[in-house]
């Protein structure tokens, strides 16, 4: 599909008033897994394609990151929607920047945050935020990609939900198709943020922390939900077991759940 069509595409799906699941994929090949699984659409996840290159979260340039974004637009003809961070930048223009090239690279959509990435102060004051937002919005709905606005207060540990819905109210404003605030771990705080807003909300599962489940959100309202970097912890995890069990064991019992090197040719050779 061309990208104008899986950017409509993603939309619709944004507009059923069923929940939709959107895995996170990391590169090209766990797209291509997760696309012949039946999900609807796929998104990347900034941390996963980190932990490829050996680094932590944060440390991909946009070059780096819309390479990676590319690679999984091409391997799937699924909508995919892009976790682009920052923007790669302070500036309202660093955003505008960030969509028009994930536009070019054939993304359906994708995701800015107001997290600095700095530690002594990790969020943009509320003003310059939102004039980001502005800013990738209206370059989003120039050119047919579905812009999500992220607030990061509770991902940078900064508890305060009240500051959290008045900046998801904000990016609403400025144009936003999508809104997500990464890390409420319960269910009365996503009810409160789906009571203050009138767009789409993604719900982030981190592994840890949170007691709910698929179910519990779609009785919500929650129309997204998405899994960040966890399938490639995940993947990471099950490395890592399988390697202390060679060196630690000596034996092999890690192959019994391994994918076969006939499924994955079938799969890949497609």
């Amino acid at each position: 599909m061309t990208q104008a069509r899986r950017a409509a595409v993603f939309s619709e799906l944004h507009q059923r008033p069923e929940l939709f699941l959107i895995p996170n994929a990391w590169d090209a090949g766990s797209a291509k897994l997760l696309d012949s699984l039946g999900f609807s659409a796929i998104a990347t996840t900034s941390a996963g394609l980190a932990f490829t290159f050996g680094r932590k979260d944060g440390q991909m340039s946009r070059e780096e990151t819309l390479a990676n974004a590319r690679a999984i637009v091409e391997a799937t003809g699924l909508p995919v929607s892009a976790d682009l961070e920052n923007g790669f930048g302070d500036a309202p223009e660093d955003c505008r920047a960030t969509i028009l090239a994930g536009i070019e690279v054939g993304l359906a959509g994708g995701s800015i945050e107001d997290a600095t990435g700095r530690p002594e102060q990790p969020i943009y004051e509320f003003g310059h935020a939102v004039d980001r937002v502005r800013a990738a919005a209206e370059t989003a709905r120039a050119g047919g990609f579905v812009l999500t606005a992220r607030a990061e207060n509770f991902l940078h540990g900064i508890a305060d939900l009240d500051d959290t819905i008045r900046r998801l109210q904000a990016f609403q404003e400025a144009g936003a198709e999508v809104l997500y605030a990464p890390a409420l771990t319960r269910l009365d705080q996503i009810a409160s943020v789906l009571s203050s807003i009138d767009r789409p909300l993604n719900v982030l599962f981190t592994v840890g922390g949170q007691d709910f489940t698929v179910a519990d959100l779609a009785r919500l309202g929650v129309r997204r939900v998405s899994v960040g970097g966890s399938f490639a912890r995940a993947a990471f995890g099950a490395l890592k077991r399988a390697a202390l069990e060679l060196r630690d064991q000596g034996t092999f019992g890690f192959a019994k759940d391994a994918m076969s090197y006939a499924e994955l040719s079938a799969l890949f050779g497609k």
